[in-house]
Formats: structure tokens, sequence, C-alpha cells
């Protein structure tokens, strides 16, 4: 722990030395502008990954490197969250748009909104549980964005955890992912995936350290569910769709919003409106219906936050 702690986390006074402030206001960015931290035993922790992209988004006069281009240039950039459903849409877009080629970089939720900061994809794809239990990826938008993205809705999706066909081990919560003899496959941090088990482990009476499997990781939902189908793991968190596909059981926690996130300079590029546009065909319905663990009944429609702050001078 103490080498984790040290190469990846900091400490209250080591976030004050670099920011030349004292540590009560330290605490005081947390509350107020969105510093990135955690709180473990009673002590803050702060990831020094996040904290340098959260001093990255607060420079001031610098013009962001427009790295992606227009997507009229005949590329349309996608990066954030997994998800089969959209990478079968990709699938269906490029037969739809054969002048443009649609790619997608399965980076995580807030890897999405990082490439959406930089300038290097014109849509970020996220899944980013709030605060408040209620809301998704307003918040975190807000923290990492100079300005607000346009949002639109992809689905609804069920999010929960996949278990061996049968649930050989009886597991009814995530508490029990803390009993001798389970061993979970876990996702990486930075998902929306992630960041939800963590919220369910943090209302339970377990902690993450009691359970056995925590810190492996991979990158894709279907390769959690492979690692359950093999046998190598016992339960992972993902959508419902992949147990769907692979045959396993599924215990649910809760409906999540999965949203695109866009530049609202490129929102009105022809490419982007004709991806958004395919989400209301007939077709895209169809194969929604095909994976279960889907609503799109929000599919397509525009969002708006009843307060965003647009953080524009």
């Amino acid at each position: 722990m103490d080498r984790l702690q040290n190469d990846k986390f900091l400490t209250t006074r080591e976030v004050a030395k670099i920011l030349h402030v004292n540590d009560k206001m330290v605490y005081t960015l947390v509350n107020d502008k969105g510093l990135p931290a955690t709180k473990v035993t009673g002590k803050w922790l702060f990831p020094k990954r996040l904290v340098e992209e959260w001093l990255e988004t607060h420079i001031l006069n610098y013009r962001r490197p427009d790295w992606a281009g227009p997507s009229t240039n005949g590329v349309l950039l996608l990066a954030g969250s997994d998800d089969p459903l959209l990478q079968r849409t990709l699938t269906l877009f490029h037969a739809r748009e054969p002048e443009t080629i649609a790619f997608f970089a399965n980076l995580g939720s807030m890897g999405g909104l990082k490439c959406l900061r930089r300038g290097i994809c014109h849509i970020g794809v996220c899944h980013l549980l709030q605060d408040d239990n209620q809301e998704y990826n307003f918040d975190f938008a807000q923290r990492e964005l100079a300005q607000a993205p346009v949002f639109v809705n992809f689905s609804r999706r069920r999010q929960g955890l996949l278990l061996q066909p049968g649930n050989p081990k009886g597991i009814t919560g995530v508490a029990d992912l803390a009993r001798e003899g389970v061993r979970i496959i876990n996702r990486p941090l930075g998902t929306g995936t992630r960041l939800l088990l963590d919220y369910e482990i943090a209302r339970s009476a377990v902690t993450s350290s009691q359970i056995a499997g925590y810190r492996q990781e991979v990158s894709r939902h279907l390769d959690a569910g492979l690692e359950v189908f093999a046998g190598r793991a016992d339960a992972a968190p993902a959508i419902e769709a992949v147990a769907g596909l692979l045959g396993l059981d599924f215990l649910p926690l809760r409906w999540e919003r999965f949203d695109l996130l866009i530049d609202r300079e490129r929102f009105f590029e022809p490419p982007i409106q004709s991806f958004i546009s395919l989400l209301h065909e007939q077709a895209f319905r169809d194969l929604a219906a095909s994976f279960a663990g889907y609503d799109v009944s929000l599919c397509g429609k525009m969002l708006f936050p009843d307060n965003f702050n647009k953080k524009e001078s």
C-alpha cells in the first residue's frame, strides 16, 4: 500500500507544496474547484495523474490545439467508454456514410473527457455517476472542460455484476464479493463502471481491500465477461448486454445514462449530425432491441443540466 500511495497518490501536504498553498486551501479547492480527491480511512488522498490533469484545465490564456480537425475531413473520432451497442452502431454508420470513417478509442469515460478537452476527438462517450447519485456526466464535464459541450443521450443501460451461470457462489450483493473463495475481475480507474462499483462498495459493510481480484483490471466489458465465462473470476462489474451475449447470470445494480458529449463548435458538422440522426432511425432501434439491458427512450435527445457553469470569461 505504501508503494501504491507513493507512486500514484499524493497526500494533502504534498498537494499543498505543489500548489504553494496551505493545507486548508487544498480542502477549499476540493470543495469549490473540483480538485480530484478520495477519502480513505479518514485521510484525503489525491490521484497524482488526475491532479496534473486538473492543473492543466485551469491554465489561463491558452488556446487548445485542434488536433482532431473538422469531421468534414472524412474522419469522425470518438473516445471514451466501451459499449457493444456503440460498436455495432459504428458499423451501421459506415454502411450509411461510406465517405466518413469513424474511429473509436476505448479509454474509459474520463479518457473521453480528456480527449475532448485536448481537442483530439469529436465526441466523448461517458457514463460518470455524480456525487448526487442521480445525474451523470454534467459535473465532470464542468470540472474538466473550458466550456459546456452539447450532451446527447445514446442510451440508458443496466449496470450490475456478471456472475457465472447458475451463480454457484450465491452472490446476492456487493458485500458478498468480500467472502472467502470469491474472486472478481475489475475495470480500470477512470471508467464509469469502476466508479459505480466503488460507490456501491462505499455504501456496503466491506472495503475494497477485502475483495480478492479488486486490483486486477481488464479494459472492456466483454473482456470482463470472458474472465467470468472462463471461470477465472466469479464476478465482474459490467453491463447486462455482456451477460446476454455470453449466457452469464446477471445481478442488476442500477440503470445508468450513457451520453455523447460533443464540442459545441463542431456540433453542426454534417458527419456528427449524420451520426446523431442515425440514432432516430428504426435500424438503430432494432439493433438496440437485439441486446439485453438497453433503454433507448431518450436516445438522440439533447440533455440540459439544471445549472451548468460554462466557465467562460
